[in-house]
C-alpha cells in the first residue's frame, strides 16, 4: 500500500489549495467572459457543476488522494459555519412578512414539497428497481438523499451540512450532486418559460398581482440604498463576526453533542447528538440574531458574496471526493419523482389561493435553486424583483438545515 500512496502527484495541501483556487478562478473568469463559446457553454452547464466536476478529475485520474487531505475538514468546520453567518446576516424577516401571505405560503409549500417528495420518491424508486436498489444499498441512498434535501430547501451550505450530519459516503454524495444539477436545471427552465407567459396565466387564474406591483416600487431602490464599496474595516468586522460566531458555535456544539448522547438517547437515535448538526444550527441562529442589529448593513458591502466564496471553496473540496465513474443512472428516477411532487403541490396550492405565477416561481426556486438562481427567476419577471428572490433564498438557508434534518429522519424511519 505504501508505494501506491506515494504514487499520487499532488501530496501537499498547500499545493492542492492553490490548484482549487485556480480552478474556481478559471470557472468564474470564463463564466463572466463575453466570448460566444463560453456564453453558450454556461447557458447549458451551470458554473456550480464545474466547481464540483473539475476538482473531481484530480481524484478520478489519481492525481491526488482526497482522503489524505485535510482541506475538506477545514472548509466544512471553519468556512461553512462562517458562510452560514454571512449568508443569513442579511435576512429580513419583517421584509418577508411584508411580501404578503401568498409569497410565504408558496415558499413553504415548496419546502413541504421537498420534504414530502423525498419519502415518496424513495419508496417508488425502491419498488421499481428493487435489485438495483439492493445492490446500491438502501441506507447509502437515503443518506445521500438528505444532502439533496438540504440543497433543494436551502443551498450548498445546507447540503454540505447534511453530508456531515448523516455521514453520507462520497459515492452517494456524487450521485445526488448529479441528480441535483440535472433536475434543478430542468425545473428552472420550466419556471423561466412560465415567467414569459405569466401575464396570460395570471389572467386565467384570476390572480391578484397588485402586491407584486407594490413590491416592484419598494425594491427598485433596494440596491442603491444599501450598496457601498468594500473597505478594509468592514471586511475585518465581517470576518470578526463570522468567525467569532463560528468559534462560539464550536464551543457550545462540542458540549451539547456529548451531553445529548449521554442524557437523551432518544434524540441520539435521531442523530441529534451530532456536534456538527449543532454547529450548523448555532451558526445559522447567530447569523439570524445579528440580522436584527446594525450588522445586517454589511450586506451592502458584500457579506453574502464573501459567504458564497466560502461555500464555493467548500464545493471544490467536496468535488475532490467525487469519482464520476461511480454515478448510477437509475437514481435519476428519484430526482424526477421528487421534483414532480414539489411541482404538483405548488401548482395545486397556487391555484387554490390564486397566487401569481411570480410567487410560485420564486417560492419554488428559492428552495430548489437557492440564492444563486432565485434572483435569476425573479428577474425574468422584472429586474427590480431580483432582491425578492434573494430574500426568500436567504430565508431558505435559515430553514434548510432543520427541514432537511426532518426529511432525513423520515427517510431513516422508512428505510429502517
Amino acid at each position: 500500500m505504501e508505494p501506491e500512496k506515494h504514487s499520487y502527484l499532488i501530496q501537499s495541501d498547500a499545493v492542492l489549495f492553490g490548484i482549487l483556487a485556480l480552478i474556481l478562478g478559471l470557472v468564474f473568469y470564463t463564466k463572466q467572459s463575453k466570448h460566444p463559446i463560453f456564453v453558450k457553454f454556461y447557458t447549458y452547464v451551470p458554473a456550480l457543476l464545474m466547481c464540483y466536476l473539475l476538482p473531481s478529475f484530480l481524484t478520478t485520474f489519481k492525481l491526488v488522494d482526497a482522503d489524505a487531505s485535510n482541506l475538506y475538514y477545514m472548509a466544512s468546520r471553519y468556512l461553512l459555519p462562517a458562510a452560514l453567518v454571512l449568508l443569513t446576516i442579511s435576512v429580513d424577516l419583517k421584509g418577508i412578512i411584508r411580501l404578503g401571505p401568498k409569497a410565504g405560503i408558496m415558499f413553504l409549500t415548496g419546502t413541504l414539497g421537498v420534504v414530502i417528495g423525498a419519502p415518496v420518491a424513495f419508496l417508488a424508486t425502491r419498488a421499481m428497481f428493487p435489485d438495483a436498489f439492493a445492490a446500491s444499498g438502501a441506507e447509502d441512498i437515503w443518506r445521500g438523499m438528505t444532502t439533496l434535501a438540504g440543497s433543494w430547501i436551502g443551498g450548498g451550505a445546507n447540503q454540505a451540512a447534511m453530508k456531515e450530519v448523516w455521514q453520507v459516503s462520497d459515492s452517494a454524495f456524487t450521485q445526488m450532486v448529479a441528480i441535483d444539477v440535472v433536475w434543478a436545471n430542468i425545473w428552472m427552465a420550466i419556471l423561466l418559460l412560465m415567467a414569459q407567459r405569466s401575464a396570460s396565466i395570471d389572467a386565467k387564474t384570476g390572480a391578484d398581482v397588485s402586491a407584486i406591483e407594490r413590491i416592484k416600487l419598494k425594491m427598485e431602490t433596494f440596491h442603491d440604498e444599501n450598496a457601498k464599496p468594500l473597505t478594509l474595516p468592514d471586511l475585518v468586522l465581517m470576518m470578526a463576526i463570522a468567525f467569532g460566531i463560528t468559534g462560539l458555535a464550536h464551543a457550545v456544539a462540542n458540549w451539547m453533542g456529548p451531553a445529548i448522547k449521554e442524557s437523551m438517547p432518544v434524540l441520539a437515535e435521531l442523530n441529534l447528538h451530532s456536534t456538527f448538526f449543532w454547529l450548523v444550527i448555532l451558526a445559522t441562529l447567530g447569523g439570524v440574531l445579528m440580522s436584527f442589529t446594525k450588522a445586517r448593513k454589511f450586506e451592502g458591502s458584500g457579506a453574502s458574496s464573501i459567504g458564497s466564496l466560502f461555500v464555493y471553496m467548500l464545493v471544490a473540496t467536496i468535488g475532490l471526493k467525487m469519482d464520476v465513474t461511480e454515478i448510477r443512472p437509475f437514481l435519476f428516477v428519484i430526482g424526477g419523482i421528487w421534483i414532480a411532487i414539489h411541482a404538483i403541490l405548488l401548482l395545486v396550492v397556487g391555484k387554490l389561493i390564486k397566487a401569481p405565477v411570480f410567487f410560485l416561481a420564486v417560492g419554488s426556486q428559492a428552495n430548489i435553486g437557492g440564492a444563486a438562481s432565485a434572483p435569476v427567476v425573479a428577474s425574468a419577471f422584472h429586474t427590480a424583483l431580483a432582491p425578492v428572490g434573494v430574500l426568500l433564498a436567504v430565508f431558505g438557508y435559515v430553514v434548510g438545515t432543520s427541514a432537511a434534518m426532518l426529511t432525513g429522519i423520515i427517510l431513516q424511519y422508512l428505510a429502517g
